[in-house]
C-alpha cells in the first residue's frame, strides 16, 4: 500500500546535528542537488558557510536564504558556542546542539512545519555537558509531552519497531513491563494507520528471549510479560502475531503477512534493517503530533569536512517526510 498522508504545503525543516560532524556537509550537499522546495534549516549561518567552502561547494546567504546551485532554503539561525573544527568535538557546543532541537521542537509543534528532519548528534558529547541525553526519540517525545514515542526505521516495505530503544542491555527484561509494550503497540498501531495509510496494519512482535523463550525454559518474559499484552490487545481488534523467535521473525515468510515487525529492544530489530539497506533506511519517530524522520547513521566526525560523506540516507529521509505530509 502507497505511504500517503493528507496534503500539506507546510515546509520541512532540517537540523544539522553535531556541528563537528556530517549533519552541516549533508545539508550542504542536499542543497547542491535539485531538492523540491520549501526547506528550513536550524544552524548556524556562519559554519554553514565555512563548511562550503572547507568543501568546495557553492553556497551563499542573502538575510535568511541559504542558495546553492540545487536550489534556496530558509536559514532559522542559532550561534554555535565555540568555533568549530571538523572532526573535533567541543562539549562548549552541546548547548548549541540542545538550542538547535528545542527551536525545531518548538516550531514544529506550534504546526509550522509539515516535517522534522534531523541531522546526527553525538550523545556522548550531549551527556558529558550535563544533558540528560539519550536520543532524538526520547528529546522530542519529551519536548511534545508525549509519554511513549516509538522508534521505526524504514526502509521500502520493511518497517521495524522498537520496545526500548536507548538503554543498557542488561536493563532491558526490567524496562520491559507489559504497560510499555501496550503503549508502543497502540501507537504502531495508530501511526500506520494515520501517517503510513495501512488501513489494517498487521504487526508482529518479537519474543525477547532465545526462541521466545522455549515454553518458558529460557525466560518467562513471554509468558508473563508479551503474551499477556497481545491477547488483550487482539481482543479489541489489533492484528497482532506473536510471540515470534527473532531469529526467525524476519525471514520472508514472516515479513511477507506483516506490515511491521517490533523488537524488543535496540540491536534485535535494527541490526536487520539496515543490513538490509544501510544508508537507505530512515528513521521515523511514532507518536509525536508532527512528522519526524532522519539518517540512519551517527556523525562519522572521520568523514567531517572530507567531501566524503555519503548523502543518501539523507535524502532518503527528506522524500519519505515529503511523502507522508502528502507532498509528493
Amino acid at each position: 500500500m502507497t505511504d500517503s498522508h493528507p496534503k500539506t504545503k507546510a515546509p520541512i525543516l532540517l537540523t544539522t546535528g553535531e556541528p563537528a560532524g556530517i549533519g552541516p556537509d549533508l545539508v550542504i550537499s542536499l542543497l547542491q542537488h535539485p531538492t523540491a522546495p520549501p526547506l528550513w534549516v536550524v544552524a548556524d549561518p556562519d559554519l554553514l558557510l565555512e563548511r562550503a567552502a572547507l568543501l568546495g561547494l557553492p553556497l551563499t546567504l542573502n538575510g535568511d536564504t541559504l542558495a546553492a546551485p540545487g536550489g534556496q532554503a530558509t536559514l532559522l539561525p542559532v550561534s554555535v558556542h565555540k568555533p568549530v573544527v571538523p572532526g573535533r568535538l567541543d562539549v562548549d557546543n552541546a548547548a548549541y546542539v540542545v538550542e538547535m532541537l528545542q527551536v525545531a521542537a518548538n516550531r514544529c509543534q506550534q504546526g509550522e512545519f509539515g516535517a522534522l528532519v534531523t541531522g546526527p548528534v553525538q550523545k556522548s558529547v550531549l551527556i558529558e555537558a550535563g544533558n540528560k541525553f539519550v536520543g532524538h526519540t526520547e528529546f522530542l517525545g519529551d519536548q511534545a509531552g508525549v509519554e511513549t514515542p516509538v522508534m521505526m526505521l524504514v526502509r521500502e516495505n520493511l518497517r521495524v519497531a522498537l520496545v526500548t530503544i536507548h538503554i543498557p542491555l542488561a536493563d532491558v527484561a526490567g524496562a520491559l513491563t507489559g504497560a510499555l509494550l501496550e503503549r508502543v503497540l497502540r501507537v504502531v498501531d495508530a501511526d500506520l494507520r494515520s501517517r503510513f495509510a495501512v488501513d489494517e496494519p498487521r504487526i508482529g512482535v518479537c519474543g525477547l528471549n532465545p526462541h521466545a523463550g522455549e515454553s518458558g525454559h529460557l525466560g518467562r518474559e513471554e509468558i508473563d510479560t508479551i503474551v499477556p499484552v497481545l491477547k488483550k490487545l487482539i481482543a479489541i481488534g489489533l492484528d497482532l502475531k506473536g510471540p515470534l523467535p527473532a531469529d526467525t521473525a524476519f525471514t520472508p515468510q514472516f515479513l511477507s503477512d506483516l506490515d511491521v515487525v517490533v523488537a524488543m529492544f535496540h540491536d534485535q530489530g535494527l541490526p536487520v534493517i539496515k543490513h538490509a539497506g544501510f544508508g537507505e533506511v530512515v528513521n521515523v519517530t511514532l507518536g509525536l503530533p508532527y512528522i519526524r524522520t532522519s539518517v540512519d547513521h551517527g556523525t562519522a566526525l572521520n568523514l567531517a569536512g572530507t567531501g566524503r560523506a555519503a548523502v543518501g540516507s539523507l535524502v532518503t529521509a527528506v522524500k519519505l517526510a515529503r511523502r507522508l505530509t502528502g507532498a509528493s
